[in-house]
């Protein structure tokens, strides 16, 4: 019988993160401030993430220990499977393995849950009550919700409206793990009553919806913000996934030539690829990790070098989103 499925035993769910920024030759870019355009500092972040987490975002060191009880919620789904898909093969006639690694048993469907955990956990560990957040169709949202369950957070989500009408069961979901979910733009906030007053049908944005959950987090002590993409600190903690993948693969006696996936935030493709880019600095090997963005938003492939506030206000320096291009290894 042909062996379809590889799996790894809960004691080999990775220890460690990876942090590709130790291997990068051209580091990041420092954070923006809004106004001055000035680069800023750790503590300019503090307002909004706790310390451990702004600690990753700025670190160079390989490895981050990836706490004890982290590792234990990952266990309700990790590690996930990794295929060998015999009939796609078969269909496309070709001679290449294709082996796929499926993160959709996590509790929430996704990847996101990989970061959602430790993003909560670091806040819990702070003294932290209560998360905002903002989602687009639902899966950060999701993942984020279930996070705060679990380690007994109080989550506050701003989703695009067009996403809030259009897709019910992803606000069930949410709802269900306790979080209270606002269509956004909402009269929660200032930045969304300014630009409900300026279209009362305003279809909303994941800009605007960022823009009030900022807003949320910055108004209270005990509250902070959590982001599902972008950041290092996020891509870090889905390297999970490319670790995993090659402890399956290395069962399985190969090694790709070429490791895929798709690009929206970048936190998919760099928790496949990251590990992977690894051999390539350390032993010399040639894997060639491809992005497949959208057409409808290109991130790598069109667009002018410069940093991406996030959010439509501009309110703060807290989230500058780099661009893309830059920060990922082609």
């Amino acid at each position: 019988m042909k062996t379809r499925k590889i799996t790894l035993s809960e004691e080999e769910i990775p220890a460690h993160w990876y942090n590709i920024v130790a291997d990068m030759p051209n580091k990041p870019l420092p954070p923006l401030h809004p106004g001055t355009k000035e680069p800023i500092g750790p503590d300019a972040l503090a307002p909004l993430f706790p310390q451990a987490l702004i600690q990753q975002e700025v670190s160079t060191e390989k490895w981050i220990a990836i706490p004890d009880e982290v590792r234990e919620l990952y266990s309700l789904w990790r590690p996930t499977p990794l295929f060998r898909a015999y009939e796609l093969e078969k269909a496309l006639d070709t001679p290449a393995k294709i082996y796929y690694k499926y993160e959709g048993v996590s509790p929430a469907g996704s990847h996101k849950p990989n970061t959602a955990i430790p993003q909560v956990y670091y806040n819990k560990m702070e003294g932290v009550k209560r998360i905002t957040t903002e989602t687009g169709a639902g899966q950060w949202g999701s993942a984020l919700s279930f996070a705060c369950n679990k380690f007994g957070l109080e989550c506050e989500v701003y989703m695009v409206r067009t996403s809030y009408d259009g897709k019910p069961y992803r606000k069930v979901v949410m709802n269900t793990w306790g979080a209270n979910v606002f269509a956004s733009p909402s009269t929660n906030t200032e930045a969304g009553k300014k630009i409900l007053a300026e279209d009362p049908n305003s279809p909303g944005s994941l800009g605007i919806a960022i823009s009030e959950a900022v807003e949320k987090a910055a108004m209270r002590e005990d509250t902070k913000y959590a982001l599902g993409s972008v950041l290092n600190h996020v891509l870090l903690h889905q390297t999970i996934i490319g670790l995993e993948s090659l402890k399956q693969l290395e069962k399985a006696g190969d090694l790709p030539d070429i490791v895929i996936a798709p690009f929206g935030g970048g936190s998919n493709f760099a928790g496949i690829s990251f590990p992977f880019l690894r051999l390539n600095f350390e032993e010399g090997k040639n894997i060639r990790c491809i992005a497949s963005e959208p057409t409808s938003c290109h991130k790598l492939t069109r667009g002018v070098f410069r940093y991406d506030f996030g959010d439509t206000v501009g309110m703060t320096p807290l989230i500058p989103m780099y661009t893309l291009g830059h920060n990922f290894i082609p």
